[in-house]
């Protein structure tokens, strides 16, 4: 199983994060998946690459060519894919993964996780999406979502869209668990106006 992981690029970050990012790593490798993931060489996504190939996972980093061109391209990876831009990173990414996780990260990582919901509730794939919430971090992303189910941007069902995981110990149980299922269509039944 390819596993892709979106996660942050700051080496400023508290090591409860970097904790995080290891167990993950760990479980990937002892359970020989593949990691995929954007292939820099900074923050959570270096840790990762580095921690899951030492653990005995295959790890596949995707970097954009400017950002290779920054001197930031992993070197712990075990191939380095380098895209035209930061679209086909992410349609690689996407096409490689048969999962997706989110660790906790910046405005990269949010955009990567939201697209992948977004493509899952127009039913381009239907792949596990898991967010790992160490330290609450995600709590303010979740009571965002939450006033979109109540205000009717979004219909309540969409919460089987993702899982939120505590840790990496239950993200890796819900994948390894996953069973798709079909979700109604995104469009709400309204009079028109």
């Amino acid at each position: 199983m390819n596993i892709c992981v979106f996660s942050s690029s700051s080496n400023a970050i508290a090591d409860v994060y970097v904790s995080e990012a290891v167990d993950l790593a760990k479980l990937i490798g002892q359970a020989k998946f593949c990691l995929v993931n954007g292939g820099s060489n900074v923050g959570l996504m270096d840790v990762i690459t580095r921690e899951a190939g030492k653990n005995g996972a295959k790890t596949i980093g995707i970097i954009p060519e400017k950002l290779r061109d920054f001197n930031l391209a992993s070197v712990h990876a075990h191939e380095i894919i380098v895209s035209g831009d930061m679209m086909e990173r992410k349609f690689r990414m996407r096409e490689l993964s048969d999962a997706f996780i989110a660790l906790a990260g910046g405005f990269g990582t949010l955009e990567e996780i939201l697209e992948v919901i977004t493509l899952k509730q127009l039913s381009y794939h239907n792949k596990p999406v898991v967010f790992i919430n160490t330290n609450g971090f995600y709590d303010d992303l979740f009571r965002q979502f939450e006033k979109s189910y109540e205000e009717k941007f979004a219909k309540a069902n969409y919460r089987k869209l993702y899982y939120i995981a505590q840790n990496a110990e239950d993200a890796m149980n819900y994948i390894t668990g996953y069973k798709p299922e079909e979700l109604e269509n995104k469009w709400f039944d309204v009079p028109a106006r």
